[in-house]
């Protein structure tokens, strides 16, 4: 019987099991296809930079594709999405399947099907993670997000070696083959599962404009870019590890390919240590604490494999790293998810993913080349350095506490009656808020009203001023513009419970009667020159 902090309890949840488990077959099948098409290039192929161009080909389309994959996660159905992208790469899987039993597979089309799967992956991704909100509560989602990684470790340590043995049985063919049957489970799962429905009461942002705000929301959020930048940073500097691993194993421990599946398989037992033991943790120790820990954890271990060449030692450390990579990871991913209200949540994390990959690529890359030129120890003890400065930067960025937000919509605003008969189309519009404010309090508002125009551009309005009256020096007027009349109700309807707390210091400092006076106008363009011109000429 699972006891309360453990994380294991969310398998009582019926929608959240059947969709790990399905995760968990469609995580082996891809990391079994992966060794398949990873093998096939080089019975199709000399070239290594062929065969390394096939792990770069499921990567790109995750760091390309992920903000507009965010997009599709905050705009449409979420359980659609996922099933439009498991069926999409379900049947890239079953014609790269017949084409490899038939032999008819070359490297460039290996390595366009691959490149398809990827795609498909960046399009799930965002509204698979999004999803984890709309079926656990606020408090289970660090418990959710952590099994979701353990299961995911669970797979890399056991997927590899199991695809190894399929291959070698049977061939590449029967890897994908494997794979497309993969897709089945979880499309089964999101079939059976009924999805909360979304509030359709406006219409739906243009991809323009929802590619912009949530842009602009990151950009806006000193919480998220603390966290991209610290994923960002463990991406570069941890992925030196499993980069550079089967080096270590041939070169400093002078093991084999099994010793590298132990090895892989050490690294997903510490995985699971680490998910099993996050919930604890939090109970015990800050946020910024435990990633720092796993900043420190992890560079203690590269440096371990850097000068031991003890396999049973080089275990040990590796059982750290795993739990240590979760725990940052899950760290650093539900932050995200609860520094960040609903409506935009695909997006952000989107974002944070697309930094984590991008540092994960770049740190492959720069590992791969220190370690060709000086050595894998010494190419692990410049990582070790990196995460060094890593947990240092938590000093001056800290990661913020889950309990301080409340980012559910606050829920005060009502769409105002209007003279004129408005649609959602309608604009541009100009809002103007007028305060009182006496000579006394002029510098508390100008604090608050620094923090109101973050607030205000967050959330999608434009333009954004802070006018002083010349004649009357206690007025002062705030100013800005939404491009249309629904963009201003969604602007206002972005509000959290977390910015109620800058809205009622506001009206405290407002001296005038009642709340601040609040303008709404649309705009409306003057009769161009030439047309003035042509006016005049007929009255002659």
């Amino acid at each position: 019987m699972p006891d309360r902090t453990s994380p294991l309890i969310l398998f009582r949840n019926q929608t959240f099991r059947s969709l790990w488990i399905a995760a968990l077959a469609s995580n082996f099948g891809g990391l079994v296809q992966a060794v398949g098409a990873a093998w096939l290039m080089t019975s199709l192929s000399d070239s290594q930079s062929m065969v390394a161009l096939v792990q770069a080909s499921v990567t790109l389309p995750i760091m390309v594709f992920s903000l507009l994959a965010g997009v599709f996660a905050d705009n449409f159905d979420r359980r659609r999405v996922m099933l439009i992208a498991q069926t999409f790469m379900f049947g890239v899987s079953l014609v790269l399947t017949f084409l490899a039993f038939n032999g008819w597979l070359t490297p460039w089309l290996l390595l366009s099907f691959t490149f398809l799967i990827g795609c498909g992956t960046a399009l799930h991704n965002p509204s698979w993670q999004a999803t984890m909100g709309d079926i656990v509560s606020r408090e289970e989602l660090p418990a959710a997000v952590s099994l979701n990684s353990m299961g995911f470790n669970l797979m890399r340590s056991v997927g590899p070696a199991a695809g190894g043995a399929i291959v070698a049985i049977a061939g590449a063919a029967a890897a994908f083959a494997v794979n497309a049957l993969s897709y089945v489970a979880i499309i089964l799962a999101l079939l059976r599962w009924k999805a909360p429905e979304r509030d359709t009461h406006l219409p739906r942002e243009p991809m323009g404009s929802a590619f912009s705000a949530g842009l602009r929301y990151v950009a806006m959020s000193p919480n998220l870019l603390r966290v991209i930048l610290r994923g960002f940073w463990f991406g570069l500097s941890a992925i030196a590890l499993l980069a550079l691993l089967p080096v270590v194993v041939r070169e400093t421990l002078q093991g084999t390919a099994f010793v590298y599946g132990v090895m892989l398989g050490a690294f997903g037992m510490g995985a699971v240590a680490g998910a099993m033991l996050n919930a604890r943790l939090r109970e015990t120790f800050q946020n910024e604490i435990i990633a720092r820990g796993a900043f420190l954890a992890f560079g203690g271990s590269c440096t371990v494999l850097a000068l031991n060449t003890n396999s049973w030692v080089a275990g040990g450390a590796l059982v750290v790293t795993g739990a240590s990579w979760v725990l940052a990871l899950s760290m650093f991913n539900v932050t995200i998810q609860l520094s960040t209200p609903r409506w935009v949540v695909g997006r952000a994390l989107a974002l944070y993913q697309t930094g984590t990959f991008g540092g994960m690529a770049a740190g492959s890359v720069i590992w791969g080349m220190t370690a060709e030129r000086y050595g894998p120890g010494p190419a692990l003890l410049s990582a070790t350095a990196l995460l060094i400065v890593g947990a240092l930067m938590g000093l001056k960025l800290p990661l913020p506490e889950f309990s301080s937000l409340n980012l559910d919509p606050l829920n005060r605003f009502k769409e105002p009656e209007t003279l004129f008969d408005l649609s959602y189309r309608s604009g541009p519009v100009l809002v103007m808020v007028d305060y009182e404010i006496a000579p006394e309090d002029v510098n508390e508002f100008l604090a608050a009203m620094r923090q109101r125009r973050r607030i205000r551009i967050r959330d999608g309005a434009q333009q954004w001023t802070l006018l002083r009256d010349l004649q009357y020096h206690d007025h002062w007027s705030e100013s800005y513009h939404v491009p249309t009349w629904g963009e201003y109700v969604r602007h206002n309807e972005r509000r959290t419970n977390a910015d109620a707390a800058l809205s009622d210091q506001l009206r405290k400092l407002h001296r005038g009667e009642g709340d601040p006076v609040v303008h709404r106008m649309i705009e409306r363009q003057t009769v161009p020159l030439r047309d003035d011109l042509s006016l005049k000429a007929v009255r002659n």
